[in-house]
């Protein structure tokens, strides 16, 4: 009796168990470069030219994020100091002569840039407006932690794409008072509240961010066109 399938087809097991393994690993693969903390950068923390604390220079001291990121409420960009910011106090009696700030002063001397090294990154396939957040009642807090806090700055949110759809969303999780945008430490529990039936009512942070949503008219993009352009 003639055979009914050709010869060819006693390797058809071996073709479909090598695709399964080659779509295996390709799922495998992807999932441990995007869905990793590596590729989220979570936990990146790069020793920078200059031992600069944000503990003690925002938290200690209290200056504002727009001291030295001083183009967050009119750029997409946040921008780097200068080592001219930082003179500006370090030349005037602050730690003038510290070993730590050679770099800062020696850039600053020959008029050149520092190279600091860049924490947090955009991919260049997205579109990100600094200026649109702020200035929407979105904390420096929500996308970076509780930098305040931190002796050296590390990558603390994951940035994915599922997290910033998380936030378009449910944006009341987020918003505040423009006043209190770069005042870290700022919750819900620190707003005076509002007058509800003659009463002071102390407002959620979900409560708070409705009103503020539905006040401001705040309707993120959820869609692609949104963040990729």
């Amino acid at each position: 009796m003639a055979n009914i399938f050709p010869r060819s087809s006693n390797f058809l097991p071996v073709k479909i168990a090598a695709f399964v393994a080659v779509i295996g690993a390709t799922v495998t693969l992807g999932f441990t470069y995007y869905g990793t903390p590596k590729y989220t950068r979570v936990g990146y923390q790069p020793d920078q030219p200059v031992p600069f604390s944000h503990k003690i220079h925002v938290g200690e001291l209290g200056m504002d994020c727009r001291y030295c990121h001083s183009n967050v409420e009119q750029s997409n960009h946040s921008n780097i100091p200068s080592v001219e910011t930082c003179m500006n106090c370090h030349e005037n009696g602050i730690k003038t002569n510290s070993p730590a700030l050679a770099p800062i002063r020696d850039a600053y001397e020959t008029k050149e840039s520092l190279a600091w090294i860049q924490i947090h990154e955009t991919a260049d396939y997205v579109y990100f407006d600094h200026s649109a957040h702020v200035n929407s009642g979105i904390s420096c807090v929500s996308c970076h932690g509780r930098v305040d806090e931190m002796e050296k700055v590390y990558h603390a949110e994951n940035h994915s794409m599922g997290w910033c759809l998380e936030c378009h969303r449910n944006p009341e999780q987020h918003l505040r008072p423009i006043e209190q945008v770069t005042n870290l430490a700022w919750t819900a529990k620190d707003h005076p509240g509002v007058m509800v039936d003659g009463e002071l009512k102390q407002l959620s942070q979900e409560e708070l961010g409705q009103k503020l949503k539905e006040q401001w008219k705040i309707n993120p993009p959820v869609s692609c066109g949104g963040c990729h352009r």
